[in-house]
């Protein structure tokens, strides 16, 4: 891959990331504060984000793979997407807001999946190639959110700016996707079933027992999870931090350094100590959110940000490590598929779902919350899971062939 088309796939992969940093957020604080919704019309809005995700399937695998070139795919959507964000940020109340929003979604999430797509298409050896790529992405969200708390925007009312900044990011890059190297449609002559789209050909791994309770574990996590997306951001404003998107940004470099030390954890650990090590800290996480505050227990709070890293990355990706090894080279997309479709699509779908009504019965005046009471619900979930799994999970050894894998946001893997 020459230095061209690579610095070509870093800038695609730093706007991609930073188009979703850049208002996803902060869309909590803004619903409430600039629209006046509620929280559970804060849980609708994030919705969006699992019904695009059990969506996006079907327009890869339906018009990607066999109709268009990725890229030009890829402009498409954000062009389209740049004219639904600048909308969304005119929409005086959730009505006018939410088919903007629902839109977006459905035509953002595939764009995950074309990214890496791109990407791969240009490598010859993508377990080296493709991570110092895809850590653009992740330093995309992280220069969103800095920007975003060093610029006020929570503080003075300003946060319609995020939806219109990451809207001229996405028109950007709509154009940019068109000069990146051609990616033409892989499957034009093959037939494409519904197994095909959403990865059912894995469901045969929930023959083995131990896949099974995993897999369970990984919808029932995602419904804690939807708490932090929803709900961190107006929480951290409404007790006081200052800069709060720009302080939770360091999640994701949280999640870079814990990334890169995986497979020392791996030897040390093998596969159910590092799930079980991912669910305890969604536990404190949630802890230390409950308990927390701006005066004495400031710590609490940076403390329950910072473990964003070892949440996603000791749970979700060694659960794609632990996917793609038990499925075998004949299903190993299908299985990444059926997973992502399964956590983010269903499990997300249930969080979202019932976070917003549990902040809203714990609402104690016209901008204020009994936190402490709501943060103690999905640490609660997050510590039955736990128990749970420790009890029904079974180890075999070798189950876990190679640890040099790296995984991005979406659930992609590259071995």
């Amino acid at each position: 891959m020459n230095a061209s088309v690579k610095i070509k796939l870093s800038v695609m992969m730093f706007l991609e990331f930073f188009i979703w940093g850049a208002w996803f957020v902060t869309l909590g604080t803004y619903l409430l504060t600039n629209l006046k919704t509620s929280a559970t019309e804060v849980g609708v809005a994030y919705l969006t984000q699992s019904i695009g995700a059990i969506v996006a399937p079907f327009i890869i695998g339906l018009i990607a793979d066999k109709y268009f070139s990725a890229q030009k795919i890829l402009g498409v959507l954000h062009l389209i997407g740049g004219a639904l964000l600048w909308l969304s940020s005119t929409a005086t109340d959730f009505s006018a807001f939410y088919p903007y929003v629902l839109l977006y979604m459905i035509v953002y999430m595939p764009t995950l999946a074309l990214v890496n797509s791109i990407s791969f298409r240009q490598m010859t050896n993508p377990s080296k190639e493709f991570p110092p790529i895809r850590v653009l992405g992740t330093l995309g969200w992280i220069v969103a959110g800095f920007a975003i708390g060093w610029l006020g925007w929570e503080k003075t009312g300003s946060l319609a700016l995020t939806l219109k900044t990451a809207s001229v990011a996405s028109f950007i890059l709509g154009l940019f996707s068109f000069t990146l190297p051609a990616t033409p449609p892989v499957k034009k002559d093959q037939a494409t079933s519904l197994s095909d789209i959403l990865g059912l050909d894995a469901i045969r791994l929930l023959k083995n027992r131990s896949y099974l309770v995993f897999f369970l574990a990984s919808v029932a996590i995602c419904i804690p999870l939807a708490f932090y997306y929803n709900f961190t951001n107006p929480f951290l404003n409404e007790v006081g931090m200052q800069g709060a998107a720009g302080k939770q940004a360091f999640g994701q470099v949280s999640e870079l350094v814990f990334m890169a030390l995986m497979p020392l954890f791996f030897v040390r650990l093998g596969v159910k100590k590092m799930l079980a090590v991912g669910m305890l800290a969604w536990v404190l996480r949630y802890v230390f959110f409950a308990y927390g505050n701006i005066e004495s227990n400031y710590w609490m709070l940076i403390m329950g940000i910072v473990m964003h890293g070892i949440c996603y990355d000791f749970f979700f990706v060694t659960g794609q490590i632990y996917t793609d090894n038990l499925a075998g080279e004949q299903f190993k997309s299908a299985a990444q598929g059926f997973i992502t479709l399964a956590t983010y699509g269903v499990g997300m779908l249930i969080g979202f779902s019932i976070s917003g009504p549990i902040v809203d019965s714990y609402k104690t005046g016209a901008d204020s919350h009994n936190w402490q009471q709501v943060w103690l619900i999905p640490a609660g979930i997050a510590a039955v899971v736990l128990v749970l799994f420790l009890l029904l999970f079974k180890e075999r050894p070798g189950q876990i062939k190679d640890s040099s894998a790296y995984v991005d946001e979406t659930g992609s893997l590259t071995i």
